[in-house]
């Protein structure tokens, strides 16, 4: 049942009076971000959103409207405020929505931001529309592939032939962090591994510098997933031998068991695995290594799973004891981490001590825990101890150990101490056709040329065919794949893959200093004026996608000499989900509630009123149809209030005073609510606005005509004009304010008022005085007693015995009356 059925209503024609002030605010320019000036910048930024479905839902209205309230905020507080707004036009959403449609990409695209302009426009967010910024438009992936070549004449981008995650749903490659619990985050299909051509982004050299945040201030969550990511570890490198004489190098974090190595694994997609397997070995570590294939990385990880493997038939040897030890495969040795070999310590690593129990492989201690006397382990001993078995290392406390092995090693060329990421390089190639084409040609006599700059954009084809089939569907298209090579002017063939679209998203927060620009990507003068962005806004599953790319983008960018900073989001805020019935929302669970119909009976204010009333903006919320009758009412009672309050503030008052208790409750809401909407604490300054509302609705006779009365009208507008903008404006006219209300300065609580004085209760037990305890002046009889029951000198009084009555004194005594008496 809609809002308007159920009969509830405003008290005004709310959809009315927010198209009036939509269009005068448009009309006039209210938000459009000049540079310069004397008022410090503040670049607020909400994470652009995918126009990959044909409606926003209350969930996008959830994450704009408190980042539009806390940019309201922040523009009353004297800040020259830009918060621009664009779409992340581009890839795998978007794509995949037109091919359910059965229309072109960017006609399905288009269409769809142009529903959801329309859609935020309503919303009656602070958004400077002029900035706009569409990826999917050549006048942006123009530049975005202009970047792609600052990373390849800069080293930063190259291409290999590599193991890469397929995902067979979408029939394209996925970087690492785009597979989650061995699936494709957008069609949940298992993903497999392929061996590809791929281009990627060196983000592995920024592996160090993206562990630290001490220049920004982000939750701890978001750092704390970043750097798990990236996943240092301190060891050592080892190099092992083969038969042949091949090096096969190992990553440790504890060179001090080498000595208790008593195999060698390789990950099945290992180069050396070919070359080294024997003869009579082949079939079953083909077989071994085709089912590897079929299984994720997070599959093969798991701690949980029966760890398997197959021996190749070769050896290597211990460069520390020159003994041979075999070499097998298992799938839980992973190639894209370390060397994608690793030496096996069944006496000190609880995996290898599963795989060789089961494999029948020997086990050597080689640490020694305490009292031990030579029995052998029945689990893997994994903690320090005394060195054994370890030739000129024996009786080495093993933490010592370390250091003393890896320059044993070291002299001899053998080994080197060294720092190990798990973190890879980025694969941006995408087998799909809505994507910006990488600019790069194939020359028969020159090879691998970067398009010139003069030539950007390469184009997307309009008429090419757009359905995935396990290879770029730009293949097909001759007149694409024609090219000229820059060097020598003859035939070329044009580079088919595109570009992950988070390589769109790792740099639009620069393009919207200076969007218009045809001869830069983004103007050096407006970056260094608006730029970093000062608060950016969005959900925390971004953490080690976007959010990770877009520091990578910004680091690499300062080195290249393009930036002068090297963090492009100062402050982040991740904000929660809100759901519908319990669950996600989404088409397929029916459970998708779309604004549209709030909007045009209730009004866009009582929407945002009740998202942001839904309790802590970073934990989102359950959305409920019954909910929102909360925020009606106190919108209508807002609107009565001050319509009906005969404030003028263009006449003056009648010259009384007033009431001081009114002052005093006035500015201790504004004191509040102005810390509260600092710290995004949306949903109490609601709270605190809500029951100033009711009290001054109650005490509006008496006061009435007083200059307390007009000065709490006025500022009751004032603190509502970045919750409920459109409302505020309407009630600042009546009440004769200058337009705009959202151009005033925000006010500031008078710190006489706001000062809570305290004072002494003291606490009787049975008619003795047992403590005296300190308290807010006006402190609740239910504060008080909660106080003086958390009293140890109470409790000790009271020895277990029940309170069976209170006696209170409002700011003087509580007097408790136990059984006993």
């Amino acid at each position: 049942m809609s809002i308007a059925e159920r009969g509830q209503a405003t008290r005004f024609n709310a959809p009315e009076i927010e198209r009036k002030w939509q269009a005068r605010w448009e009309a006039d320019g209210l938000y459009r971000a000049v540079e310069g000036g004397d008022r410090p910048k503040w670049y607020a930024l909400v994470m652009f959103p995918y126009p990959s479905a044909a409606h926003t839902h209350v969930g996008h209205w959830y994450n704009y409207c408190p980042a539009d309230a806390h940019a309201r905020f922040m523009r009353m507080r004297g800040y020259n405020v830009l918060m621009p707004f664009g779409f992340d036009a581009f890839g795998l959403p978007a794509e995949n929505f037109a091919i359910k449609a059965g229309t072109h990409p960017f006609v399905s695209t288009m269409r769809n931001i142009e529903t959801m302009r329309h859609q935020v426009r309503s919303m009656g967010a602070s958004f400077d529309w002029s900035r706009e910024v569409i990826s999917c438009h050549p006048n942006y992936y123009r530049w975005t592939q202009w970047l792609f070549l600052q990373l390849y004449k800069n080293g930063l981008a190259y291409k290999a032939r590599a193991a890469a995650n397929w995902c067979p749903g979408c029939n394209t490659v996925l970087a690492n962090e785009q597979v989650i619990d061995g699936a494709c985050e957008r069609c949940g299909s298992v993903v497999m591994r392929r061996d590809l051509e791929q281009w990627f982004f060196r983000i592995t050299r920024y592996a160090e510098e993206l562990l630290d945040f001490s220049k920004i201030e982000w939750p701890e969550k978001i750092a704390l997933m970043q750097r798990n990511w990236i996943g240092r570890s301190e060891g050592a490198e080892l190099v092992f031998s083969a038969e042949d004489g091949s090096p096969i190098p190992v990553f440790t974090t504890r060179p001090d068991t080498v000595y208790g190595a008593t195999f060698m694994v390789l990950a099945p997609e290992h180069p050396l695995v070919e070359r080294l397997t024997a003869a009579d070995r082949r079939a079953d570590v083909a077989a071994y290594v085709e089912r590897a294939r079929r299984t994720s990385e997070i599959e093969r990880t798991a701690t949980d799973r029966e760890k398997t493997g197959v021996p190749i038939g070769a050896s290597a040897v211990n460069p520390y004891t020159g003994e041979p030890i075999p070499i097998l495969i298992a799938d839980y040795v992973l190639a894209t981490y370390g060397s994608g070999a690793v030496m096996g310590v069944p006496a000190h690593d609880e995996r290898d001590f599963e795989f060789a129990t089961k494999t029948g492989l020997p086990i050597k201690v080689v640490i020694a825990p305490d009292a031990w006397f030579g029995s052998p382990f029945s689990e893997a001993y994994t903690e320090s101890g005394t060195m054994v078995n370890s030739g000129p290392f024996d009786g080495t406390p093993s933490q010592d150990g370390k250091e003393k092995v890896v320059a044993y090693g070291a002299e001899r060329g053998f080994a080197r101490a060294t720092v190990n990421y798990r973190l890879r390089d980025w694969l941006v190639s995408r087998q799909r056709y809505w994507g910006a084409p990488i600019p790069i040609v194939y020359c028969p006599t020159h090879g691998e040329q970067p398009v010139p700059e003069k030539d950007l954009p390469v184009l997307l084809p309009e008429d090419a065919e757009f359905l995935p089939s396990g290879e770029s569907p730009l293949t097909r298209d001759v007149g694409f794949v024609n090219a000229i090579c820059p060097v020598c002017g003859g035939p070329a063939r044009r580079e088919t893959d595109t570009m992950d679209t988070f390589v769109d998203s790792s740099w639009y927060f620069l393009r919207y200093a200076s969007p218009q620009d045809d001869e830069q990507a983004f103007d050096a003068v407006e970056t260094h004026y608006w730029l970093p962005v000062d608060q950016y806004m969005g959900g925390a599953e971004h953490a080690v996608l976007h959010l990770m790319y877009a520091r990578f983008f910004t680091k690499a960018l300062r080195d290249i000499g393009k930036l002068d900073f090297g963090e492009p989001f100062t402050r982040l805020f991740n904000q929660g989900m809100i759901i519908s019935g319990g669950a996600k929302m989404s088409k397929s669970k029916g459970n998708v509630v779309e604004p549209d119909d709030y909007v045009t009976t209730v009004g866009a204010d009582v929407l945002r009123t009740y998202l942001m009333f839904l309790g802590p903006w970073d934990q989102g919320g359950d959305w409920s149809d019954e909910g929102i009758a909360g925020p009606l009412r106190f919108v209508n009672r807002v609107w009565t209030l001050v319509s009906e309050s005969g404030v003028r503030l263009d006449v003056a008052s009648n010259g009384a005073t007033g009431p001081i208790e009114l002052r005093r409750q006035v500015h201790q809401t504004l004191r509040g609510v102005t810390d509260d909407l600092d710290r995004f604490r949306f949903n109490t300054a609601i709270a605190k606005l809500m029951t100033l509302t009711s009290n001054l609705a109650a005490e509006a006779e008496p006061a009435r005509g007083t200059a307390a009365w007009s000065e709490a009208i006025r500022l009751l507008v004032l603190m509502l004009a970045p919750l409920t903008p459109h409302l505020a404006e309407e009630l600042w006219e009546r009440i004769g304010g200058g337009y705009s209300v959202h151009t005033q300065d925000w006010p500031r609580a008078n710190e006489a008022l706001t000062a809570v004085s305290t004072v002494t209760i003291v606490v009787q037990v049975d008619g003795k005085v047992r403590d005296r305890l300190t308290a807010t002046a006006g402190i609740s009889r239910e504060d008080a007693l909660v106080a003086a029951l958390a009293s140890d000198k109470v409790t000790r009084s009271l020895e277990g015995r029940p309170v069976t009555k209170d006696i209170f004194v409002p700011d003087r005594m509580l007097s408790l009356v136990t059984a006993r008496s």
